[in-house]
């Protein structure tokens, strides 16, 4: 009963967020309208964004099936001590699912080969609803593979899931500017002015606030950044094309030239798993 039960609530909680998300949207839309920011230039870095839903969807439907399939299988063949799927697991699932989060989405952004999924999402100049689901083709891989120590601990394959549906669809709702601070609950949870940090590209705010749902995470490992100035978005480098197919691998250019002009092993390894920007001496 609890798991049908959990199952209906993680399709409502997803369902919920995209509501609340779709609200914020529209008012964004009007706003654009209203102060005659609604350019041609908006409305396709938009499509570039949602584009990038295409492959993302096609890869959850022909490799990530397959792999939560025997992700499942191996769990109840492999794992005797099992936890029994109720509330009070539920709830440490989510929590033990933002914690899995954190380090996910930290990792990413320090190892090169991870950074170019991740820096799909980062690559838009804007910043609203529909950036938060600008993905890399093959994020959820890496996600699959990060939340896998979940499972040795003994949380069963349903609530791992639905611990990452929840801390997924929480996200949704902060990649706006229309949300200021929101006072004491800066100290606890991930808010909109908190992500807004994450998506700036200025050197003070690089590689910070990498949360899921509570911000304590950073907060106790040193990676939190209140917001302070005016924001920049996207990346370091000047990345402005709205082709979708540039959008959806725009980092392997330059991943590839590294790979070619690289001498020894050591080299290969530095541009792959590396932190962006690593350069051979």
């Amino acid at each position: 009963m609890a798991s049908t039960q959990l199952e209906l609530l993680g399709e409502n909680i997803d369902s919920i967020f995209f509501i609340f998300a779709a609200a914020i949207f529209l008012i964004e839309v009007i706003e654009l309208g209203f102060k005659g920011n609604f350019s041609r230039a908006k409305i396709t870095e938009m499509l570039a964004s949602a584009s990038t839903q295409v492959p993302y969807l096609l890869i959850e439907a022909f490799l990530m099936t397959g792999l939560y399939s025997l992700f499942h299988v191996l769990a109840y063949s492999s794992i005797p001590w099992m936890m029994d799927i109720s509330w009070t697991t539920a709830l440490l699932a989510i929590l033990a699912a933002d914690f899995a989060y954190y380090w996910e989405h930290r990792i990413a952004h320090r190892v090169r080969i991870l950074w170019t999924q991740h820096a799909v999402h980062h690559s838009s100049r804007d910043y609203n609803i529909i950036t938060a689901i600008r993905f890399g083709p093959l994020e959820s891989v890496w996600s699959l593979l990060a939340h896998m120590p979940l499972l040795l601990i003994g949380f069963p394959p349903e609530l791992i899931f639905f611990g990452i549906i929840v801390v997924l669809a929480y996200q949704t709702w902060l990649h706006t500017e229309l949300v200021g601070k929101l006072g004491r609950l800066e100290w606890v949870l991930n808010t909109p002015s908190h992500h807004r940090v994450h998506h700036e590209c200025d050197q003070k705010y690089l590689d910070k606030n990498y949360a899921g749902i509570l911000i304590i995470w950073d907060r106790m490992f040193g990676s939190f950044q209140e917001e302070e100035e005016t924001p920049t978005y996207g990346l370091t480098t000047n990345f402005n094309s709205k082709n979708p197919i540039k959008v959806w691998f725009s980092e392997f250019p330059a991943l590839w030239r590294n790979l070619k002009s690289s001498k020894t092993i050591a080299e290969i390894f530095g541009y792959l798993f590396k932190p962006p920007g690593w350069k051979a001496k």
